[in-house]
């Protein structure tokens, strides 16, 4: 697994709220979810985003973004156009007064608007939760990351658009798999820009030395590494590597392999099924013991609490 893949196991848009927006102008919606990540991918007409703190900034028709919440902000055919409907946490949508208007507006499978044959067309993908390995790579974007059509060639949004409006057996599955995609192919775009800013130790994964260690560790977090079965692995000294990964990743390799453990630990916990024991054998601690030990040394609160989320 490596840092993108990683995002399956992250994110993970299982039950995501998906829609197909369709609107004509005059037309502004006030976005007050909380959802950890929007995706908004422009299919026709234009779309502004607008932040409380921060200048307007446009979407042009093929433009595909990622909003991070919690943080509230307005989307609109026109930045001047006052909201004319809330969106909530839950996705539940009503009006300045707090009307429902969820039904009212229902255009048909997965599509929404005031008119079906609006000037603007936008499919939007809310995540509801993100995972501790995601927010490890989902921590170096900007709150609002755009990509105009001509930044990349990927075939994921026409695709959606057929099948958000289609109700065939395992839809869900299908729609779930292709947002976690299309969110992959936009980070993936992203990165590769001057502007992406990616961390270093997604940046270290061209390196041919330290990229190896990173994928090994990823691959097999279980296993009991060292820097020297590492350094062997990779072809290079055990100084050698804890040189060069130290310097392309910022900390050390153990340090690094601790941190990624204990993400995919806090995840994995999550699990309905999961045990601390069976979590532990999977990221490589000796013990249920040993991974509380370690879990409360970093996190500065038991495995349990955090299952359940008492901090």
């Amino acid at each position: 697994m490596d840092a993108l893949a990683g995002l399956l196991d992250g994110p993970r848009a299982r039950g995501a709220f998906l829609l197909r927006a369709v609107m004509s102008p005059p037309w502004s919606l006030r976005i007050l979810d909380r959802s950890p990540l929007t995706l908004i991918a422009v299919v026709r007409g234009e779309v502004w985003v607008v932040h409380d703190d921060a200048e307007p900034v446009r979407l042009p028709p093929g433009a595909i973004a990622i909003v991070l919440g919690p943080d509230p902000y307005t989307v609109a055919g026109d930045p001047a156009t006052p909201p004319q409907a809330v969106i909530h946490p839950g996705q539940r949508c009503a009006t300045l007064d707090g009307e429902p208007l969820g039904e009212a507006m229902s255009l048909g499978v997965r599509t929404w608007g005031a008119d079906p044959d609006g000037s603007m067309t936008m499919l939007v993908g809310a995540y509801q939760t993100l995972g501790e390995i995601s927010r490890r790579l989902l921590g170096a974007l900007p709150r609002l990351l755009v990509l105009p059509e001509d930044a990349w060639d990927c075939p994921l949004v026409p695709l959606l658009c057929d099948e958000i409006v289609k109700e065939e057996p395992g839809q869900e599955a299908v729609l779930d798999r292709l947002l976690d995609l299309l969110l992959i192919a936009v980070l993936r775009a992203w990165f590769a820009r001057p502007e992406g800013d990616a961390p270093a130790w997604y940046r270290a994964y061209a390196d041919p030395v330290v990229g190896r260690a990173l994928r090994l560790m990823h691959g097999d977090p279980a296993r009991q590494w060292t820097v020297a079965n590492l350094a062997s692995a990779a072809g290079v000294s055990r100084a050698a590597l804890a040189r060069r990964f130290t310097a392309l990743v910022g900390e050390p390799p153990m340090a690094y392999l601790t941190g990624w453990r204990l993400a995919l630990a806090a995840d994995l916990l999550r699990e309905p099924d999961a045990t601390i024991a069976s979590v532990a054998r999977q990221v490589g601690y000796g013990s249920p013991f040993a991974l509380s030990a370690a879990f409360k040394r970093e996190r500065g609160i038991s495995p349990q609490q955090h299952r359940t989320g008492v901090a």
